[in-house]
């Protein structure tokens, strides 16, 4: 299967479902985004469900292997959570539809899938909150990960929020990350 084609299907399908929610595209609704037909789909996927399943997963492995590349590269605690934010946001501000998705269609996602992308994220949020410990040891473990995961709220609501230009939001959700990890 051809890497370009595949991941073809995958955007175009997170970009179609956070437009009309994954009950309101079809298998050939995808493929003629895409310039194939609806049946050809079934030679890269298993059906619409493992379309979800796949963007999902693929989101949540590239989250994670990008966030432990940058927490290593790091020199410190703080340099590591500079480059955890920027990561968030180069992802929140490029991949607004698979947020979309994420949060709308979580639902539809099977019990397997689910469990998946489930474990790829909180292995994501344990890498900030192993950052953030290093910088706050006024926070404990469930403290630091309410910080982390409600930080990931704000970052995240970009598909929804984000009326301004994108360096003046970059900006602004940098300077909020901050503010909300280390207050």
């Amino acid at each position: 299967m051809s890497t370009s084609r595949r991941q073809q299907i995958l955007d175009t399908a997170a970009a179609l479902f956070a437009e009309r929610g994954f009950h309101g595209v079809s298998v050939h609704d995808i493929g003629s985004a895409c310039g194939i037909s609806g049946p050809a789909l079934y030679k890269h996927f298993a059906g619409k469900d493992d379309i979800l399943t796949q963007s999902l997963t693929a989101v949540s492995e590239e989250l994670l292997a990008e966030g432990e590349a940058r927490a290593a590269a790091a020199a410190s605690p703080a340099a590591a959570l500079e480059r955890l934010i920027a990561w968030h946001i180069d992802f929140a501000l490029g991949h607004p539809a698979l947020i979309v998705i994420q949060e709308r269609e979580w639902a539809n996602l099977d019990a397997t899938g689910r469990k998946q992308v489930r474990r790829l994220q909180l292995a994501y949020v344990d890498i900030w909150v192993a950052v953030l410990r290093g910088l706050r040891d006024d926070l404990d473990p469930r403290e630091a990960r309410a910080v982390v995961q409600a930080t990931f709220g704000l970052l995240n609501s970009t598909p929804h929020s984000a009326r301004i230009s994108e360096a003046v939001m970059r900006s602004r959700l940098a300077l909020m990350a901050r503010s909300a990890l280390r207050a």
